[in-house]
């Protein structure tokens, strides 16, 4: 790439001028011109498909333009972060953590090279003396920014911050999945400090904890950043410009997303109101050609009309936004009062425990999120929900007449590949749904000639949005969905959200995308060091009041009362903590008590209504209206079930009230 300028010290970081990408004679884009500054937070968003990630790659290097060209300084360096890449798995996470710093020694030796000339040379007034000096400094910055040789404990803080524990450090990579190498990747990319950071989708294999850490990270330390992202929060917290791609041109938005949206509806709202003037104009001009194509006499005017409607230069207007269409998922039925109930339940793999003593009951109608560090069991507990693990330890008891629709990570390999994405929607929808079909999908990004796609040649995320849509149309009463937005757009997950926010059922939802279960959930239970605990509000409520856990312990922990010794202090917190678990576990022994009686009670109540229901269908026959002994047994069942509608709620005040003492 030509170099824009010899001074490392110009804000313009990367500057692209009349860009133009062709696939198969068709432009993704064209005549696209903008710079990245120094220090640039930008967000770059569109809809699949419409060349993000292509932009990216043009920005990095690794893929040349049909037109146009992009220009970096000299001394300008590049980090680019692909949604998927090949990786190593010759080392320890450790070792591959260090080839970020290979190049130190490097500079080093440019540092004494150049420190070596600026010795030798008398030049001191000239403009060369003056670029090399500029140099120099540049170089010794960056140098000591990375820490020197000393850049050990910035590695382990990165890794830390990304997820690692330090007993991962000598651990070889290849004993780690794809979303954990990537971390490795992203961990070598962040110490590296590029002048410009190009990461696509960075957060979709990092949990809560690391993309705030990564939010803090970018915003902070990092230089300037190209962002492309699913996850708005992530975007708000990091960008502070937005660029967008749309019908094939790119609009440049000064604001962080959420403002971007705000301003881009108003631009949408004028393109469309340009876009139907002309097209009004364009009809009256085709009227007037049409009317008085064959009189000579107005022969001058049609052709000099004719010659307009050739030069018009067409408004175009952004793609529909269907993110207001309203689903909703089917609920099937109604289930007993508590789904899901968990007493001492304990899961482990030989040694290593993955939880214990996890006690948590699931009411009907809640929606609860799964929250937690990867790997501390979050969907191994979904597992034994649904069955599919049953050697743990404990008592897991589900519902009457709960009936589970899931969405795990791998739900698409289940399709049917043989099925059109059509067909596949076609067999589970069912009532007028089905007039909606083509909307639904159109949604989910298969409009048009998507929809007659046979499953097979879809990408992996395309099939995770069609397994998405089909259990959307399955009739349950308890969804249970794990990372549902990965594969995501922000529209798609518009309306993922409010149909899951509609639904009348029970929901779990395992992810960490923050904005998507804000106003989702009302409960959040976090997963760590083998405990579940239950934190009552939703994510925010969660994420600050963990915020103001971890410095009320960093303040406990760095001064200790002076009026003990460390071991006293110690083992007075173990005896506290003791009585408290006992209490707490007596407690929930009485809460298991009021729930299991209410759930016995619901039992009694349905049996009997069904009883009374089989009853009531034979008096109502001609022989049964005559017999009164089906009045006198039906009069019995009446009394059985306002005795039992007594008892249910009798046992539901005593559980309200042992709830609000908790």
């Amino acid at each position: 790439m030509p170099p824009v300028n010899d001074n490392p010290f110009i804000d313009t970081m990367i500057s692209v001028e009349g860009l133009k990408v062709e696939f198969n004679a068709t432009p993704l884009f064209e005549d696209v011109s903008f710079v990245i500054n120094k220090k640039d937070r930008i967000a770059l968003v569109g809809k699949n498909g419409a060349g993000k990630s292509t932009m990216l790659k043009i920005l990095a290097g690794l893929q040349q333009p049909t037109e146009g060209a992009v220009a970096v300084p000299r001394d300008c360096t590049i980090g680019y972060l692909p949604q998927v890449m090949v990786l190593s798995d010759e080392r320890t996470v450790m070792q591959e953590a260090e080839l970020a710093f290979e190049h130190i020694h490097e500079m080093q030796d440019s540092l004494e090279r150049m420190n070596q000339e600026l010795a030798d040379r008398t030049d001191y007034e000239s403009e060369d003396y003056r670029k090399l000096i500029e140099r120099f400094t540049h170089l010794n910055d960056r140098f000591l920014m990375m820490g020197g040789t000393n850049y050990q404990a910035e590695i382990e803080r990165t890794l830390q911050g990304l997820g690692f524990e330090r007993t991962d450090f000598d651990r070889p990579t290849s004993e780690f999945s794809g979303g954990w190498r990537m971390r490795i990747e992203l961990a070598k990319l962040l110490l590296r400090r590029p002048d410009v950071l190009l990461l696509d989708e960075p957060t979709n294999h990092l949990d809560i904890e690391s993309i705030q850490w990564l939010e803090h990270f970018l915003a902070t330390r990092a230089n300037a950043v190209v962002l492309v992202s699913h996850d708005r929060a992530f975007l708000n917290n990091v960008t502070t410009r937005t660029i967008e791609i749309s019908c094939g041109h790119i609009y440049d938005y000064k604001v962080k997303y959420d403002e971007f949206v705000t301003l881009r509806k108003e631009r949408r709202e004028q393109q469309l109101r340009a876009y139907e003037n002309q097209q009004k104009q364009i009809e009256d001009t085709e009227a007037f050609i049409e009317r008085f194509r064959y009189k000579a006499t107005k022969a001058v005017q049609v052709q000099s009309r004719i010659k307009q409607l050739e030069k018009l230069e067409r408004i175009e207007v952004d793609e529909e936004d269907n993110s207001a269409l309203r689903l909703k998922f089917v609920c099937s039925s109604r289930s007993g009062s508590y789904p899901v109930i968990c007493e001492d339940v304990s899961k482990a793999y030989g040694d290593h425990v993955v939880f214990h003593d996890v006690n948590l009951t699931i009411s009907r109608g809640e929606k609860v999120a799964f929250v937690g560090k990867n790997g501390e069991g979050k969907s191994t507990l979904v597992k034994c929900i649904m069955g599919q693990i049953t050697d743990y330890a404990g008592r897991l008891t589900l519902g009457h007449n709960v009936q589970i629709g899931y969405f795990a990570q791998n739900q698409a390999q289940l399709l049917d590949e043989n099925l059109t994405v059509f067909d596949t929607i076609d067999r589970v929808a069912v009532g007028d749904i089905r007039l909606k079909i083509r909307d639904i999908l159109g949604a989910f990004m298969f409009g048009g000639e998507a929809s007659e796609k046979k499953v097979k040649v879809l990408s992996g995320g395309e099939r995770t949005r069609l397994a998405m849509i089909k259990l959307l149309l399955e009739p349950v009463n308890f969804l249970i969905l794990d990372e549902p937005t990965n594969h995501l757009d922000m529209r798609s997950k518009d309306v993922l959200k409010e149909a899951i926010r509609d639904f009348d059922g029970t929901v779990i939802l395992v992810s960490h995308d923050r904005d998507f279960l804000d106003g989702l959930v009302g409960k959040v239970y976090e997963f760590g060091g083998g405990l579940v605990k239950e934190h009552l509000g939703g994510i925010y409520d969660f994420l600050q009041k963990k915020q103001i856990e971890s410095l009320s312990e960093l303040s406990a922990f760095s001064r200790p009362a002076k009026a003990e010794t460390a071991p006293a202090a110690a083992e007075t917190q173990a005896s506290a903590g003791r009585l408290s678990y006992e209490e707490q576990k007596e407690r929930n022994k009485r809460l298991k008590r009021l729930e299991r009686r209410v759930a016995d009670c619901e039992t009694e109540i349905n049996e009997t209504e069904a009883a009374i229901s089989m009853l009531e269908q034979q008096m109502s026959t001609a022989e049964g209206a005559s017999d009164m002994t089906l009045y006198d047994r039906h009069r019995k069942l009446m009394d059985q079930l306002d005795k039992a509608m007594q008892a249910w709620e009798a046992a539901g005040l005593e559980l309200e009230e042992e709830q609000k003492r908790g």
